[in-house]
């Protein structure tokens, strides 16, 4: 598999010429030292920057070298161990699917959670399609030069930017001008290998990846690998640039679930049921360029395709019970037998179903600004000007087919018996459209103030491909003009004062669209009903703050923050022994309030942080929830959630340390931890039930530099071995497990994990 993943880069690797590195002196030049300026990007790709100290949001950002001293799982870990207010719930318990929440606001691979943070790899959108999901798995770690995350509704970010937008960069041959192999093995059968070629010559750069991923996984039925292949080609000239990256990934996930919570405390490593898989295929070009059209006009555009197609298989305990009059067969709740797509009654065996679905995304987009550096009067600015353009194409088919469960509560396949009205064939087409503008104006050398202007419109065509469904067909249009207006303020070389307020906007996304009707509840991910309008999501975001920056000997940030979102879309459960039936309603406002501060240093032989987050999330409005599971729901499953109840699966309070030492030349050791508070369960938004326990998890690692080209590293997570739940959901148990009365289903944290890995630098 590994070596398969390999063979169109080995060829390359061997038949490159002698590369350049990055940072040699080209013949007749003379080296001059520059002043250390930390610069950020104002919109998702390369094309605009300004300092630091002059952006009027919190920014925060995580560099290549960072990710390599702390020897980071995936990007998502990376994220979580050392940006403040960064968390992840593990709902599937798969270490490339995590839900990524920052202040309160979700970048999920699952489909049904509000997603509200966009994801931008040089510029490219990676939320996709269908449920503004972002697929962790199809990013490989290697390949990313920085991560910076920005908070706050910043409207040029684009739509979904409600609580703040991730914006990536990769590496290319002119930074990583090597060729370098790792490989890595330990615990939970986990074993990853990636080969890395980078180098230049003249004006012409090259860059290219393959990383191979695989474990057993710590939990029954959890076996998943992961295949990514990335290539960026480069070349510059005086006064241009012209980059073409092409990525390309595989991946086969097993994330079962959270499980009961009586059947954890018997079993920590069970599931509920199995199996829970999901394939995802990419495909992505993105070639994009940059000019210099005078010493302060330069403009940048590029177009992208993007091809994600997935295929899930979930298996589930059936939803209908034995018939009362006929013990051969099953009936619905309405006490008829369930027919099968043949009209035959389905015998009372099939305890189970499978749901079955694929999903195929192709996105083409496009983005072209303008920067003008030029003074306005005798004040310094920056104008930036800018159009985006996606056109998004869905197909999305499913059915649900009859099966059994076995003593492991893993369901059969292959029956042949498909359920009648369960089928669903929809495509949706997505266009989207913006405008957007943001200018920087120095009022003096040390005060700036910052203007944003955005103006998105988005339609969306939904329309049902089998002819059996017509409540799918709707056409919707989502459409405003989201302003931004902040200042940053240098009050002293070591001080720095910034505030800002911010409007951003989610469209409803095909998949709520799709699945909007309380009178017609679907089942996630796979069976969509009907369409009822949803209300476009608006946020408004106040925030202020101080930061100071010593160079690398102390850097540290405080800041507060408040988001109000209007119309806020909610996933209601109505049934399902997992909760994964409902629908989507636009269900109240919510607030989403806290405070951030962080603070890093060191010198040349030991690098530290810590930083503590506070985060008050809650409904603004009272509302009826259908939450079908909660022992305190009506006959009818409704729950009232009360104004001032907390949204769940959001800790309140999180407080991060690290440090990383060089004990000697050649041998270097760190330790981290996190202690992140409770949660409330999902489905129990009105607050009734206890919350999941707090804990705190440590990690440590080492490496050892054995020769000039090889070294070893070493990493443990969860050094105590902790037994602790991040997420909690209710649910029906007792369908699978007669007696259990405890409706909680909680997602296990892994347990004590060791990896070993060498690292050979061959060229």
């Amino acid at each position: 598999m590994m070596l398969r993943s390999w063979l169109p880069l080995l060829p390359l690797c061997l038949l490159a010429p002698e590369n350049v590195r990055a940072g040699d002196a080209v013949a007749g030049s003379t080296p001059v030292e520059l002043d250390r300026v930390r610069v950020v990007g104002v919109v998702p790709g390369d094309g605009a920057s300004v300092p630091l100290a002059h952006r009027p949001y919190a920014v925060r950002r995580l560099d290549a070298q960072a990710i390599e001293r702390m020897q980071a799982g995936d990007l998502t870990d990376a994220l979580r161990r050392q940006m403040p207010g960064v968390s992840l719930n593990t709902v599937q318990g798969n270490p490339l699917q995590p839900d990524l929440q920052y202040r309160g606001f979700t970048a999920s691979p699952l489909l049904g959670l509000p997603q509200g943070m966009a994801v931008y790899l040089d510029g490219v959108r990676l939320n996709e399609a269908f449920g503004d999901t972002v697929n962790w798995d199809l990013l490989p770690l290697a390949a990313i030069e920085r991560a910076d995350l920005v908070g706050g509704a910043d409207p040029v970010f684009g739509l979904n930017t409600l609580g703040g937008a991730l914006s990536l960069h990769s590496l290319d041959g002119f930074e990583a001008a090597r060729t370098r192999l790792d490989i890595e093995g330990g615990s939970f059968g986990r074993r990853q290998a990636t080969l890395q070629h980078g180098g230049n010559s003249g004006g012409f750069a090259w860059y290219l990846l393959a990383d191979d991923w695989g474990e057993d996984g710590w939990r029954d039925f959890s076996a998943s690998d992961a295949r990514r292949h990335f290539g960026n080609f480069s070349w510059r000239g005086e006064r241009g640039r012209v980059d073409l990256a092409l990525a390309q990934a595989h991946s086969s996930l097993n994330g079962n679930g959270p499980a009961p919570a009586q059947l954890l405390r018997d079993d920590y490593d069970a599931v509920f049921t199995a199996p829970d898989n999901t394939g995802n295929e990419l495909h992505q070009a993105h070639l994009r360029g940059s000019f210099d059209f005078t010493d302060t006009v330069r403009g940048n555009a590029g177009v992208y395709s993007r091809q994600v197609d997935t295929s899930s298989y979930n298996g589930d305990v059936a939803d209908s019970e034995v018939c009362d009059d006929d013990p051969a067969y099953r009936c619905g709740e309405d006490g008829e037998p369930v027919l099968d797509t043949r009209g035959a009654p389905v015998a009372a065996a099939f305890d189970a179903i499978n749901n079955l679905g694929e999903r195929r995304q192709r996105m083409r987009g496009g983005h072209a600004q303008l920067v003008f550096s030029r003074p306005l009067g005798e004040r310094r600015n920056q104008l930036v000007v800018g159009l985006e353009t996606l056109r998004a194409k869905v197909r999305f088919r499913s059915h649900v087919e009859a099966a059994t469960l076995d003593a492991n509560r893993h369901t059969s396949a292959g029956s042949g018996v498909e359920m009648a009205d369960a089928a669903v064939d929809l495509s949706a087409t997505t266009r989207s459209h913006a405008f957007y503008a943001t200018d920087t104006l120095w009022l003096t050398p040390a005060l700036s103030l910052t203007a944003a202007l955005r103006f998105n419109r988005t339609r969306i065509v939904l329309a049902d491909r089998s002819g059996e469904d017509p409540d799918l067909n709707g056409r919707h249009r989502f459409s405003r003009l989201n302003p931004a207006l902040g200042f940053a303020w240098d009050v002293s070389p070591a001080l720095n004062v910034y505030a800002s307020y911010g409007e951003s906007t989610r469209a409803p996304t095909p998949v709520e669209l799709s699945c909007a009707d309380e009178d017609a509840p679907c089942k996630l991910p796979n069976q969509f009903i009907a369409d009822p309008p949803l209300r476009q999501v608006v946020a408004r975001s106040w925030e202020a703050g101080l930061r100071g920056d010593r160079g690398e000997a102390l850097r540290w940030q405080a800041g507060l923050f408040r988001t109000r979102n209007a119309d806020d879309i909610l996933f209601q459960t109505t049934g399902g022994a997992s909760s994964n039936e409902g629908f989507f309603a636009n269900v109240a406002d919510t607030r989403r309030q806290g405070l951030e501060a962080s603070v890093q240093g060191g010198g040349e032989r030991a690098q530290w942080y810590a930083n503590y987050a506070w985060l008050d999330a809650r409904f603004l409005d009272g509302f009826a929830e259908t939450s079908a599971h909660h022992p305190d729901a009506d006959a009818d499953g409704v729950l009232q959630v009360r104004r001032g109840d907390r949204l769940p699966g959001l800790p309140r309070h999180q407080l991060k340390a690290g440090v990383d030492v060089d004990a000697t030349a050649t041998l270097g050791f760190g330790i981290d931890g996190e202690w992140r508070s409770g949660t409330y369960l999902r489905g129990d938004e009105a607050n009734r039930l206890r919350r999941t326990g707090g804990y705190a998890v440590f990690g440590a690692h080492a490496r050892w530099q054995a020769t000039p080209r090889v070294s070893l590293r070493l990493r443990m997570d969860n050094l105590f071995d902790r037994r602790h739940a991040g997420f909690g959901a209710l649910g029906a148990p007792d369908e699978v497990f007669a007696g259990y009365d405890d409706p909680r289903f909680l997602a296990p944290g892994a347990p004590r994990g060791a990896w070993l890995g060498v690292r050979f630098e061959l060229l």
